[in-house]
């Protein structure tokens, strides 16, 4: 899925659109791109001369690509975090590097939904956490 198909399904629109194209695995996994251009507003001023994307910021895009697996559930409704839990940061993502997230289900109890997740560059992690949801 392109970003166009994507709005279809997540109601984040430009600039907190944070996920570039998504693809859904047999397995049931998510594995979706963002490449960081340099431009976006969460790098204005983090940090000048040194621009790093915020962890809160890769954490939402993990939540955006998270999302995608629950397309029956979140089309026309709001996916609202509820629980961000076991978050390691150990690699700076920085412009032109393309991040990759790879999100999985953990166990669903409608309206609330645990996802997996971890996000990296060139293979090596970037990010990596529990991710909970509820869709309103």
């Amino acid at each position: 899925m392109n970003r166009e198909e994507l709005k279809n399904i997540l109601p984040h629109r430009e600039p907190m659109l944070l996920v570039d194209d998504v693809i859904l695995t047999e397995d049931g996994e998510c594995v979706a791109h963002y490449t960081v251009r340099g431009d976006e507003f969460f790098l204005q001023g983090h940090f000048p001369g040194n621009p790093i994307v915020p962890g809160v910021i890769l954490c939402e895009m993990a939540a955006q690509s998270s999302a995608v697996l629950l397309t029956d559930a979140v089309r026309g409704k709001t996916p609202m975090y509820t629980g961000i839990n076991n978050v390691k940061f150990r690699k700076s993502a920085k412009p032109g590097d393309t991040l990759e997230f790879r999100c999985r289900l953990s166990r669903a109890k409608h309206p609330f939904y645990f996802i997996s997740g971890e996000a990296t560059i060139e293979g090596q992690r970037v990010m990596s956490g529990d991710f909970s949801f509820a869709i309103v």
